[in-house]
């Protein structure tokens, strides 16, 4: 039986691969990528010629068990995300839990993840905090925001540039217009901004400055 290696690649600057995953790998029998088209380009900057095959939301629940076979008969596999840490809002989740369940060693390497660095940068209490991920789209949504508008925690939240104004937009509707917003985009690349303020403020800014690239939103807990 082998191992399950849960590889962290880059969220825009390639500096910020390690040296560990760069020999993880190489070293691995396969490669599991979310979109190989993507990584292959991340793997031939490093000189990665280890075989991939494509592991993503549409087709995780079919191959799961072909995957737990090929560990139990002694493959040693890495997955990989297109960016960031596998099963943060990424698959992986479904592989790492089936190995746990099998009792496949599963080794997860530290690495980049967009929200962290947006909670540090954010400038909001961070010493507790809860992560959300994307808001359901229509669906239970406004459930959720209600529940959130409660929470004492400070909140994250990833979201697309095409829906932000309407994201910030519940929030100085649910949270209020006066509730502390953080939105960091484009996290290690050349145009990364983090603009403060309050929700009303940060929907001001990005409704006359139309955002672009990937984003993560940080906001205050309700004070108590």
């Amino acid at each position: 039986m082998s191992k399950l290696y849960i590889v962290p690649t880059p969220i825009g600057n390639l500096e910020d691969m390690t040296f560990r995953a760069i020999r993880v790998l190489k070293e691995a029998d396969l490669i599991l990528a979310e979109d190989t088209r993507t990584s292959g380009k991340l793997l031939k900057h490093f000189e990665i010629s280890t075989p991939s095959q494509s592991h993503h939301m549409h087709n995780e629940h079919k191959t799961v068990e072909g995957l737990i076979h090929k560990l139990k008969g002694g493959t040693t596999i890495a997955l990989i995300s297109d960016a960031g840490t596998p099963a943060i809002s990424d698959p992986g989740f479904l592989l790492t839990r089936a190995c746990v369940e099998h009792g496949i060693e599963v080794d997860c390497l530290p690495g980049a993840t967009a929200f962290v660095p947006a909670l540090v940068n954010s400038g909001l209490p961070n010493d507790k905090f809860v992560f959300e991920g994307f808001l359901p789209v229509k669906k239970g949504r406004q459930t959720r925001l209600l529940v959130l508008a409660e929470e004492t925690r400070t909140i994250i939240f990833y979201e697309s540039p095409h829906k932000l104004i309407k994201t910030l937009t519940h929030f100085c509707e649910y949270f209020g217009e006066n509730r502390p917003v953080s939105v960091s985009r484009e996290l290690t690349k050349l145009y990364e901004e983090t603009v403060r303020g309050t929700a009303k403020e940060v929907l001001e800014h990005y409704t006359n400055k139309p955002p672009k690239g990937e984003i993560v939103i940080v906001v205050g807990g309700k004070l108590k």
